[in-house]
């Protein structure tokens, strides 16, 4: 699976770095700050590929076709990322359950898969019960004990959130779940970004992001919220946009440590 995940951030990460450095442009980087970390009063939490298992669905493409589910899984993820940024670039909006379709079909085209509407059905609706990773509830719930208000911050669209956050057990955990269907665009748009310390009641700095994916870091710190990477694959380097992470991290698990005291 790690192995997935870092050929993957080879596709996507070349693809989001193209907009990220557009919203970037003319913002200086965040240095690592211990006070800035301590500053935070709620986590906004990106939610696939941070919390959500994207993968989780490759042994149900590898069921349904025998050969190509890690090929069919992997040009699904990338398709369905590069869609929400053509989209955006575009002023062409589709809520991103379509574009996860879209996504579907086209790399069910390209493997020459017989994609037939129960096989379709079926892998849309896997999406609803993604895999969390095994440090996200124990990670969210020390997060809570001490107080701290969380929230999803996902390109995802409300639905889709809601079925997977209920699937994983961690809804209850979460004070909202915010979308970027509140503004039409997908990350890395600052507007996104900046809908968490609007709906979280916080300045930007108080708002820790946190996401897996360096690119989206890289969006959010550029909006001036405080960001933690989380590294899932080890040795994977960050992108280069001139944006670091004020902390790096390896699991969710990691951060109630870090604002405690």
């Amino acid at each position: 699976m790690a192995t997935d995940r870092r050929e993957f951030m080879k596709v996507a990460g070349s693809a989001a770095a193209a907009v990220s450095a557009m919203s970037a442009a003319g913002v200086a980087s965040a240095a690592e700050s211990p006070a800035r970390i301590k500053s935070i009063k709620a986590f906004a939490f990106d939610a696939y590929g941070t919390l959500f298992d994207v993968f989780s669905v490759t042994a149900l493409c590898e069921q349904l076709f025998p050969g190509k589910g890690n090929a069919l899984a992997q040009l699904w993820r990338a398709k369905q990322l590069q869609y929400s940024l053509l989209r955006s670039l575009m002023g062409r909006h589709k809520d991103f359950w379509q574009l996860t379709d879209d996504g579907l079909v086209f790399a069910s085209k390209s493997l020459k898969l017989d994609l037939t509407p129960e096989k379709r059905k079926r892998l849309m609706e896997a999406y609803l019960s993604l895999t969390a990773f095994p440090d996200v509830k124990p990670g969210l719930e020390a997060l809570k004990k001490q107080g701290l208000r969380l929230a999803i911050l996902s390109n995802g669209e409300p639905r889709m959130l809601e079925a997977a956050a209920k699937s994983a057990g961690i809804d209850s955990l979460l004070d909202t779940i915010i979308s970027v269907e509140e503004v039409k665009i997908f990350k890395v748009s600052p507007r996104v970004y900046n809908l968490g310390p609007e709906r979280m009641k916080v300045n930007n700095a108080e708002l820790g992001f946190v996401s897996s994916n360096s690119w989206d870091v890289n969006g959010a710190a550029s909006a001036g919220l405080t960001t933690l990477w989380i590294q899932r694959s080890p040795g994977e380097p960050p992108e280069e946009l001139g944006f670091t992470a004020d902390r790096v991290v390896s699991a969710i698990t990691d951060l109630a440590p870090l604002v405690r005291g």
